[in-house]
């Protein structure tokens, strides 16, 4: 908790209102507000979904409560935009199979997750391991050159290759991995991390797949590096020794598997789904200064439920954020002198999308771009043992200002920082409005997990 009180202390200080002072931030407001968002009654806010929508109802009215002035469309708080959608309804299962027999049953949420935008299907077939599914024969590098996967289930890295082939970038994405496979006859595609990673990634949900088509005929998974390695085993060999192979000789290894496999996915997909930015505008005092604005952001949602039986509550990604916005609206609006400045509570859609809700507000603005001079995003701020202000190096006066207001205070944030944006402060990043991103160090040791 300490952690966004140095959030709060920091943006109070900067709009020199007051001076820090505990009364003005209630711990309990705001673990009621994370603990709330991230509840079964929001089923894991995916933007476009049910519980996302009743989401952005709750926090614009607590937004009317404090009378902020709404900032959306029609003279309301939200500000429409479409989104694709992928709902993944279930049923979802992985099996191995001996003959018709299951020999090794795993569990969503454990051993594997659904990739948001997989497609659908009930698939039973070999599994072929295609390194990283990267096909450039004009790079001299193809996974798919010496192996079948015709009406197969292709299991591929997620994380692309560390290493460069004539010093050009791989560029491509899960998606389009997807697609590769898909148009080498593919009926499934299981993505498994890099094992001889640092940390390898456990299987997450996620709907960050970058552009692409959508292929609704075809499941993908992401499954557990254990799993990984059951599938392997009747070809007595493991993901580390195949991923060492690739790595030292950056040549392909694929390998037509013994194992069978049994993959289901049902999902729901639509090319464009109705969603929303919910924003609100505390007006400045001053009457030159009211047409400056802060923008103060976080965004509102995460990855959903999957199957009706595994729900990805997001209390970090970003609640915390979410619910700190609320905070200090609060906060700013219980006092009697209220900022020079107009302030804009912002909770963004689409984040975990790829940062959509930032890019449509950042092209549809809701008052003049030249009129905001800055913004504070803010996202995983709830886990960690200190804080990061990203951006420092695009805007060190701002970071400086962090630095030296922590030092003064709890010295939780740390030196580590970076340029070019972060997180839904990107997009007005790039239109050249300073923005600072406060997020825990170390916090996504529990990313977009159930």
């Amino acid at each position: 908790m300490k952690k966004i009180f140095f959030v709060f202390g920091f943006l109070i200080f900067a709009n020199s209102l007051f001076s820090q002072d505990a009364k003005l931030i209630n711990k309990n407001a705001l673990m009621k507000t994370v603990t709330l968002l991230s509840s079964t009654e929001f089923g894991g806010r995916l933007a476009g979904s049910e519980g996302f929508d009743k989401a952005a109802k709750y926090m614009a009215s607590e937004y009317a409560k404090l009378k902020l002035k709404p900032a959306g469309d029609e003279g309301g708080f939200f500000q429409y935009f479409h989104t694709e959608y992928n709902d993944i309804v279930g049923p979802c299962k992985l099996n191995l199979m001996n003959g018709w027999e299951i020999s090794n049953e795993y569990l969503i949420g454990k051993h594997f997750s659904v990739r948001g935008f997989s497609g659908s299907g009930d698939v039973k077939a070999n599994v072929v391991f295609c390194g990283y599914g990267i096909s450039q024969p004009e790079n001299d590098y193809d996974d798919y050159q010496n192996v079948d996967v015709k009406g197969k289930i292709v299991m591929i890295f997620k994380q692309l290759p560390s290493w460069k082939l004539k010093e050009k970038d791989w560029n491509s994405s899960l998606r389009y991995r997807s697609e590769i496979a898909y148009n080498h006859g593919a009926a499934a595609v299981l993505f498994v991390s890099k094992p001889n990673d640092k940390n390898p990634q456990k299987p997450i949900g996620s709907v960050m797949d970058g552009e692409g088509k959508q292929i609704e005929t075809l499941p993908q998974l992401q499954i557990d590096i254990s799993v990984a390695n059951d599938i392997l085993a009747k070809n007595n060999i493991k993901l580390k020794y195949l991923q060492t192979k690739i790595d030292s000789t950056k040549k392909p290894s694929s390998i037509a598997t013994a194992t069978i496999a049994n993959v289901e996915v049902k999902a729901k997909y639509e090319k464009e789904k109705k969603t929303e930015n919910i924003i609100a505008i505390l007006e400045g005092s001053d009457p030159i200064l009211t047409n400056e604005y802060i923008v103060v952001s976080a965004h509102l949602d995460h990855i959903g439920t999957h199957a009706n039986e595994v729900m990805y509550p997001g209390a970090n990604d970003d609640a915390s954020g979410s619910a700190a916005v609320l905070e200090l609206a609060r906060a700013f609006c219980s006092q009697k002198e209220k900022p020079k400045r107009s302030i804009i509570f912002m909770l963004y859609a689409c984040e975990e999308t790829g940062l959509l809700g930032a890019k449509f507000f950042a092209e549809h603005p809701v008052v003049p771009l030249q009129n905001i001079n800055s913004q504070i995003n803010m996202d995983c701020i709830a886990f960690g043992d200190s804080i990061q202000i990203g951006n420092g190096k695009s805007v060190p006066e701002l970071w400086k200002m962090v630095e030296d207001i922590d030092a003064s205070n709890d010295k939780l944030s740390v030196k580590d920082t970076w340029n070019g944006g972060g997180a839904d402060g990107t997009p007005l990043h790039e239109k050249g409005i300073p923005m600072a991103y406060f997020v825990t160090k170390d916090s996504y040791g529990h990313l977009h997990l159930p």
